[in-house]
């Protein structure tokens, strides 16, 4: 059983893993596999919301579809950190590319193929239940593998893998593919994607700890595991610091799943006047810097404090960026270079959040599975919020209002950030992590 150290026992035929700059690299299939699953997740992110508009639908439909595709991703992202530390992250991860799949081809042939929004809503909605389990299962499995010290650092790592698949090819990949082959024909190609995420996941998303892992979940009673998995809820009202960051992890990232709905129409409006292959290389170039930044701000955080960066570059800095990624573009529309800029401000601020990964699980070292739970909801939620906000608000105030009310929760978040406390664990400096 792992201990609360940073050390951990070491069984027969566990091997003690290497790790580059925090990452784990007994984990590195398990990097590669996310990467697929994410483009293939990713693919739609930059003009579904515009392709439901071209089959009849209203953009207060589009967010609708949005809304509910976040809302089931959040209940399962609440769920799939205490699986996969019931069930282990492998077997989680597995199970999430198969639902994954099924559900997609659903969505595609029943609710897209026939224009109809109840079975688009029925089917997107179920399959929002399966990525949580391949990210946020991998998310664990990470969090299991890495030394405190560097926790920041190797979540840093998942995050950049997350952004090469969903970000940088799920977003330059269908500005090319939409005039090839359409928009149903890059939707079915992201199919390929996913299947070969869930290869590299069952063939070299393993290792020796691993698999004395598993051994000892088999052996663990019934009754311990339904134990732990109610931690994932009593853990929000036991602990004030949990409650209080649970809050803060829904609100750095609305604006990331909130964009995706309303900046497609936005940049490809009369006023802006971007195509959407434009838009989407516009979204990509938000995402293309990301996985430097992301590593670079673990690293960084690990160094000056996660929650003194996550205030000041997180929420004060995200919260102006979001603003400028639709201020910049109205009053120089047309504008690559405007557009550019505002992309990777808000770029450089969102993954300044990466620590925010690392505090649940060290404000419950006796719990990290619940505790990672709970910051996956936090997710999950910012996944329906964003969206929801966006259906609520936009009616009544436009794109702007939608963008305004972004910013304010941002500077709010800054200030709740004074009230939660979290011991950081000290180690190596950033300089040193390489030959380790």
């Amino acid at each position: 059983m792992r201990t609360n150290d940073a050390q951990a026992t070491i069984l027969p035929g566990d091997r003690v893993d290497g790790h580059f700059l925090g990452m784990p690299l007994a984990l590195l299939g398990g990097y590669i596999a996310i990467v697929f699953c994410m483009t293939g997740d990713g693919i739609e992110q930059a003009f579904l919301s515009k392709y439901l508009v071209n089959l009849g639908f209203g953009a207060s439909h589009a967010a609708l579809v949005f809304t509910v595709y976040g809302a089931t991703a959040a209940l399962s992202s609440w769920l799939s950190g205490v699986l996969a530390d019931v069930f282990t992250p492998r077997r989680v991860m597995l199970i999430g590319v198969a639902w994954w799949l099924v559900f997609h081809v659903l969505f595609l042939s029943l609710g897209l193929g026939h224009a109809s929004l109840p079975l688009t809503l029925l089917f997107y909605g179920i399959r929002g239940f399966a990525y949580p389990l391949f990210f946020y299962g991998f998310f664990v499995w990470v969090v299991e593998k890495s030394r405190p010290h560097e926790l920041a650092a190797a979540i840093g790592w998942t995050w950049a893998m997350f952004t090469i698949g969903y970000g940088i090819v799920g977003s330059y990949l269908p500005s090319f593919t939409i005039v090839w082959i359409g928009y149903m024909g890059t939707l079915w190609m992201s199919m390929l994607w996913v299947f070969a995420g869930g290869l590299l996941i069952l063939f070299f998303a393993r290792s020796d700890p691993q698999l004395q892992r598993e051994v000892r979940k088999h052996m663990e009673p019934r009754s311990g595991k339904l134990a732990e998995i109610s931690k994932c809820v009593t853990l929000i009202f036991h602990n004030r610091n949990i409650a209080l960051a649970l809050i803060t992890r829904v609100i750095c990232n609305l604006s990331l799943f909130g964009f995706p709905v309303i900046m497609p129409l936005f940049y490809t409006s009369p006023r802006i006047g971007f195509t959407v292959p434009q838009w989407a290389r516009i979204w990509g170039t938000f995402f293309l810097v990301q996985p430097v930044t992301n590593v670079v701000w673990g690293l960084i955080g690990d160094r000056i404090g996660w929650m003194r960066q996550m205030r000041w570059f997180g929420f004060v800095g995200c919260g102006t960026a979001s603003l400028l990624f639709y201020w910049l573009p109205w009053h120089f529309p047309h504008n690559m270079l405007a557009a550019t800029i505002a992309a990777l401000l808000f770029a450089f601020t969102v993954t300044s959040f990466v620590p925010m990964g690392a505090i649940f699980p060290m404000m419950e070292p006796d719990h990290k599975g619940a505790a990672v739970s709970v910051q996956n909801l936090g997710g999950g939620l910012a996944n329906f919020g964003g969206p929801m906000l966006a259906a609520f608000i936009l009616p009544i105030g436009g794109f702007e209002g939608v963008v305004v009310v972004y910013g304010v929760l941002y500077y709010l978040a800054a200030l709740l950030t004074l009230f939660i406390h979290v011991d950081q664990p000290k180690g190596a400096s950033a300089a040193s992590l390489a030959t380790h």
